[in-house]
């Protein structure tokens, strides 16, 4: 039986649709914000002002993109949360009302999981690779680090998370002191591969959790370097900002593989994926495929349009949650924080 899912994401500063029948995307339309760039991070109140004039439009499109009418829709699937809670509130109750107009049932998306579910969209084009259970995902994007132990669609075990930044917060910050634009991960990518990873070393964290991260100990050392050599030389950052944001990817990189290479170990798992926004970063994503070459994973690397937040994750999360009978109640409220969903 053919199941049709519209997908809404709001969760942060991207309004986006998709439509989804089984596992095949049909269409997947993402409406980004460029008022926020000019504060150097996304800014609550302008985010969900510009959700409320994108999502009709994105929704819109997204239908019609894919060729489908709301009367053949089977269920509408939204983010609850973790996010910016006035942008969830947009979606969600844009949700609500499609949902309550056109007798549709809804189902509620832990966002996160969603970025760990895109390894199982199809294209129409081709049947991508898809991990089996169980898999280890490390999950990276701007507000979140974590390995996940997935064993099932609905059974996702956190073994390791971040007990204070998360990298994609460091990528950020830093390339704030140098005075990148922001987002400033893409932007540290970018003028890694022209720098030396060798040229400056940075602090790595001692954490007590076997698989737990840390990221404010390289920030800080990241920045005491920067204030000392600037001391010396004003123009430090501008002669050596190719090598500083070299050495500090592959120092991010290098704390992140490290955990990683730890639970494939302990746990005997050989699928490992990645997934989130911090999984577009070309240098990660080249470590973790070397890594599983010389380890004998197999590794899975989303395409770069599944790792920023994208509604195709939240639709095929729906798909699965649908056919498994979780449908939410109209009185379903979103929720910022990640405590509040598990």
């Amino acid at each position: 039986m053919e199941i049709t899912i519209l997908g809404i994401e709001s969760s942060c500063d991207d309004t986006s649709a998709a439509v989804i029948r089984n596992t095949t995307l049909l269409s997947n339309v993402i409406a980004s914000q460029a008022v926020h760039v000019k504060y150097g991070g996304v800014i609550p109140e302008l985010a969900s002002r510009a959700h409320q004039q994108n999502i009709i439009p994105v929704v819109d499109t997204a239908l019609k993109e894919a060729g489908v009418t709301v009367d053949k829709i089977d269920a509408i699937a939204f983010t609850r949360g973790p996010g910016l809670l006035g942008s969830l509130l947009v979606g969600t109750s844009f949700a609500k009302g499609l949902a309550i107009a056109n007798n549709i049932p809804m189902v509620e998306v832990n966002h996160l999981q969603g970025h760990i579910l895109s390894h199982f969209v199809d294209l129409p084009d081709r049947t991508l690779p898809h991990p089996s259970f169980p898999f280890l995902c490390l999950l990276v994007s701007g507000g979140h680090t974590q390995i996940v132990k997935v064993s099932s669609p609905f059974d996702m075990e956190i073994i390791g998370s971040t007990i204070d930044d998360a990298a994609g917060e460091a990528f950020d910050k830093c390339a704030k002191v140098m005075g990148l634009p922001y987002p400033g991960g893409p932007v540290i990518d970018r003028l890694a591969k022209e720098g030396d990873s060798s040229a400056f070393t940075f602090s790595k964290p001692h954490v007590k959790g076997e698989y737990d991260y840390s990221f404010s100990g390289l920030k800080t050392s990241f920045l005491y370097t920067l204030r000392d050599a600037v001391a010396q030389d004003p123009d430090f950052v501008e002669k050596h900002k190719a090598d500083l944001c070299a050495s500090l990817q592959k120092t991010i990189i290098d704390i992140l593989l490290n955990k990683l290479i730890k639970a494939t170990k302990d746990l005997g798992i050989k699928d490992v994926a990645i997934a989130g926004g911090v999984s577009a970063n070309s240098g990660l994503r080249e470590a973790v495929a070397e890594a599983g070459r010389r380890r004998g994973w197999r590794t899975f690397i989303p395409e770069l349009k599944f790792t920023t937040d994208n509604a195709a994750m939240i639709a095929i999360s729906g798909y699965y949650r649908y056919q498994a009978g979780m449908i939410s109640d109209l009185s379903i409220a979103p929720v910022a924080r990640l405590e509040e969903i598990l």
